[in-house]
């Protein structure tokens, strides 16, 4: 059996994103026709939720916080609208309006029928994965993150998976991640992790990727650098941005992004397909030739930088072998 596992970065809905959804603006002028049907079309569609879905709730009192992420509650009908199966929330911004926004956004995700990891209302249901159905397979996801520590949910408080990756690998996500292999037929491991604004993995990422798989990750997709990094083995090192109102690097381009379509047979993942999107102001649509063409070079060297060959395909795309 072989199904499509559609995987895209980070997803912010506030500011001027939110402000679009709460005046009441057609989900088709956020993201576009084709690009919806990416990922509808999948047999299921995982991305990482970068802000709060709430109406309620403080700024974080945290000196030096520069940005703070919510989005109104009409974002998880959008979600729910783009096809999303689960969102991972083991980030730097779930908690950018405090607990209250925090509880608020898992409450309208479930309402929207969007399976939650990365965080939660205590520590062991945020470092907890969710299992999802994936035409016919089982696929199971887990979140965490490696920044900021003051997130962490703890016995008694709501707050995110958080892992000082920097250090080591803790032996919780080894045994969670042990334990989500035995149960599903893919497991994988989404990770934010690294700085921002990076056109390759940092040393730490390097390190921990090879022990999430150790442990039973069939497949590794990272996020937090807002622009897409290559491919290598089963690890998309970061998946970059989705959707946005960010300010743009003439350099790194954070405008020009990708969609990561995977193909999984019966033994794992078998190789990505990296679909070529444009940003625009609060606004997804697929690359124009120019675009994609800038894209495409630009992937295909980053995955020859980790040892790995992105070969150009149909329609723009570029095909990576994960094994």
């Amino acid at each position: 059996m072989v199904v499509r596992v559609v995987l895209a970065g980070d997803t912010m809905l506030g500011r001027g994103v939110g402000d679009r959804l709460a005046t009441g603006a057609a989900f088709e002028e956020l993201f576009s026709p084709a690009v919806r049907g990416i990922c509808a079309d999948a047999d299921a569609c995982v991305l990482n939720l970068e802000c709060c879905v709430s109406d309620r709730g403080e700024r974080w009192a945290a000196p030096g916080k520069p940005f703070f992420f919510r989005a109104p509650p009409r974002a998880a009908a959008l979600l729910s609208w783009l096809g999303i199966g689960c969102v991972t929330l083991a980030n730097n911004h779930a908690l950018d309006y405090g607990s209250m926004a925090l509880l608020d956004t898992l409450a309208h995700l479930r309402a929207a029928g969007i399976a939650v990891t990365g965080a939660g209302p205590d520590e062991d249901t945020a470092r907890d994965w969710r299992a999802l159905d994936a035409g016919g397979k089982r696929l199971g996801v887990l979140g965490v993150t490696d920044h900021p520590a003051d997130f962490a949910a703890t016995a008694t408080s709501p707050g995110v998976a958080y892992a000082d990756l920097h250090r080591q690998v803790p032996d919780w996500l080894v045994e969670r991640i042990a334990a989500m292999a035995a149960e599903t037929d893919l497991a994988l491991v989404m990770p934010h992790w690294g700085p921002n604004m990076t056109s390759r993995p940092v040393p730490h990422v390097r390190a921990a990727a090879p022990i999430l798989l150790a442990a039973g990750a069939t497949l590794v997709a990272g996020h937090s650098a807002h622009v897409f990094h290559g491919a290598h083995g089963p690890v998309l090192y970061d998946l970059g941005d989705f959707i946005d109102d960010y300010a743009v690097d003439p350099h790194l381009r954070n405008d020009l992004g990708l969609l990561f379509e995977v193909t999984v047979d019966d033994r794992g993942p078998v190789h990505v397909e990296a679909v070529p999107l444009a940003l625009d102001y609060c606004h997804t649509r697929l690359a124009r030739a120019r675009e994609a063409d800038w894209i495409g070079h630009r992937f295909a060297a980053a995955c020859a930088e980790l040892g790995s060959t992105a070969t150009a395909v149909a329609d723009g795309r570029w095909r990576v072998p994960l094994r």
